[in-house]
C-alpha cells in the first residue's frame, strides 16, 4: 500500500482544515516547497497536493503545485480547482503526474471519459463522502449521488483510480471509516486511495488489510502523531 503524505494549500501555505471547514485552518508551514522536501526525504513515493482556493474556485495555487513537482523527484498528484480539459491538460504539462477530478466529474460525467480517452491513468476521480453521497466544491454543497453508486459510473468510464474521502473523519485524528471504505473495496475493482481520519500507524495497517491501494495522511504528520519514516517502514517501504 502505498502512502500518500499530503500538502494542503491555501493562500500559498501549507494548511490543514477540520472537516473540510474554510473556518476551521491551521496553518503548518508557510512553504510548501520545503514540506514537500522533506517527506521526499524521508523516503515517500508520492505526493498528494491539494489546491484549496481552486477548490472554491478562487484564485489558485497552480504555479506553486507546479514548482513542487519541478523541483521533486517523486510523482505529485494534485486536485482543487481543475474544471476543465484545458485545466487538465496544463497540469498534466507542467509536470503533475495524476489529476484528481472532484466537482467537475459530478457535473461533468463527459469531461472524465474525454479526459480517460487522452490521458488514461494520469486521471483519478476524487470522491468525497458526507453522510453516504458525494460532496462538492470544496465539500461546501453536497449532490444527490451516493457515493458507491458514483464510483461505479466511474469505472465503467474506465476511470482506475479513485481518492475517497470520510469528510465527518477528516482532519479529526479519530480513526479512518473503516466500514466505508470496506463498502467501497467491495463494490469497485478499482485502486482505492483512502484519505481521512488517519491518527496512527495502525490504522494504515487497517486500512493496508482491507487490500487498499493506498492511503493519504495529512494532520497526523504535521502534528507529529504519525513518524512518516517509521509508517513507511511499517508498511513495508
Amino acid at each position: 500500500m502505498i502512502l500518500y503524505p499530503a500538502i494542503d494549500i491555501r493562500g500559498g501555505q501549507c494548511v490543514r482544515l477540520t472537516q473540510g471547514r474554510y473556518d476551521d485552518m491551521t496553518v503548518f508551514a508557510p512553504d510548501p516547497i520545503s514540506v514537500a522536501l522533506k517527506f521526499q526525504e524521508a523516503g515517500a513515493r508520492w505526493l498528494h497536493v491539494v489546491d484549496l482556493d481552486g477548490a472554491r474556485n478562487e484564485a489558485g495555487n497552480r504555479e506553486l503545485i507546479a514548482r513542487i513537482a519541478r523541483t521533486l523527484s517523486i510523482p505529485v498528484q494534485t486536485g482543487g480547482g481543475i474544471r476543465t480539459f484545458a485545466d487538465i491538460q496544463a497540469v498534466l504539462e507542467a509536470g503533475i503526474s495524476r489529476v484528481i477530478l472532484g466537482t467537475a466529474a459530478v457535473r461533468d460525467p463527459e469531461l472524465v471519459k474525454k479526459a480517460v480517452e487522452a490521458y488514461g491513468e494520469k486521471i483519478a476521480v476524487g470522491i468525497d463522502a458526507k453522510d453516504g453521497y458525494v460532496a462538492i466544491e470544496g465539500w461546501e454543497k453536497t449532490s444527490s449521488f451516493r457515493a458507491v453508486e458514483f464510483a461505479r459510473t466511474m469505472e465503467a468510464m474506465g476511470v482506475k483510480t479513485i481518492i475517497y474521502t470520510d469528510i465527518a473523519t477528516d482532519g479529526m485524528l479519530s480513526g479512518p471509516n473503516l466500514a466505508a471504505m470496506k463498502e467501497m473495496s467491495e463494490a469497485v475493482s478499482l485502486n482505492i486511495i483512502a484519505s481521512g481520519g488517519v491518527s496512527k500507524v495502525a490504522d494504515l495497517l487497517s486500512l493496508k488489510a482491507l487490500g487498499l491501494h493506498g492511503a493519504i495522511v495529512g494532520k497526523a504528520l504535521y502534528t507529529g502523531a504519525i513518524d512518516l519514516k517509521q509508517a513507511l517502514t511499517a508498511l513495508g517501504g
